[in-house]
């Protein structure tokens, strides 16, 4: 689906991927011995996390750009075939622990140091999509808050108690769901929670976003 309206939509998306990338440039230059990032590193393509739907469709866009039909294209479908079945697993794991009366925060925390293997991440452990990476991708390396509680990867070395700039991922994820709103305006979506569907990248890869799964046009009528 095209459309100067929906067009103007994801360059704000590409625009805040930029400021993302300029904040986490500006953290690294001021504390170079804290970030480890550095290419081969691999720790952040094992995290499991959602994308909102201006993210995933974004994902989706350019990887239908970037991989015609052939080896590669399938291998990354199938990687996130293989992925979509292991969170599957671990969000049925997690409801029954929710049925059980386990604590959000426990879920929460246990699911934090779960590892799956994101489609993108090539045999060479680099991002096959590295310029398109996901948001949250990109600022990984450096301190964030969400939600008042405040994360930053295991392989850095911030030292506990300490102060440093902190990206408030809050802010970032409410301008993502309001882009997110703005998608289901433009192409006149009949589902109005349709902004609230969140999917893993694997899922993002995998799905036809078309005026179906948008809810464009009237709804299909039930055959008797």
């Amino acid at each position: 689906m095209t459309g100067t309206e929906l067009d103007a939509v994801f360059q704000e998306y590409d625009r805040l991927a930029a400021q993302a990338d300029q904040l986490f440039n500006r953290v690294r230059e001021q504390y170079p011995a804290e970030v480890a990032c550095k290419s081969g590193c691999s720790e952040c393509c094992h995290a499991a996390f959602d994308l909102s739907l201006v993210e995933a469709m974004a994902l989706n866009r350019a990887f239908n750009r970037e991989f015609d039909f052939g080896i590669r294209r399938s291998a990354v479908l199938q990687a996130a075939s293989d992925a979509d079945r292991q969170l599957t697993r671990l969000k049925h794991h997690y409801f029954k622990q929710a049925q059980q009366g386990v604590s959000d925060e426990e879920i929460f925390t246990e699911a934090a140091k779960e590892r799956v293997r994101c489609p993108l991440l090539g045999l060479d452990d680099t991002c096959l999509l590295y310029e398109h990476r996901p948001i949250t991708c990109r600022l990984y390396g450096v301190p964030t808050v969400i939600h008042g509680k405040a994360h930053v990867c295991g392989q850095c070395h911030f030292q506990k108690g300490a102060s440093y700039p902190t990206v408030a991922l809050d802010r970032i994820q409410d301008r993502l769901a309001d882009m997110s709103r703005r998608i289901g305006a433009v192409v006149g979506s009949r589902f109005r929670e349709l902004h609230r569907v969140y999917v893993p990248v694997s899922m993002a890869l995998t799905t036809k976003y078309d005026d179906a799964y948008l809810g464009v046009g009237a709804a299909p009528r039930e055959q008797l």
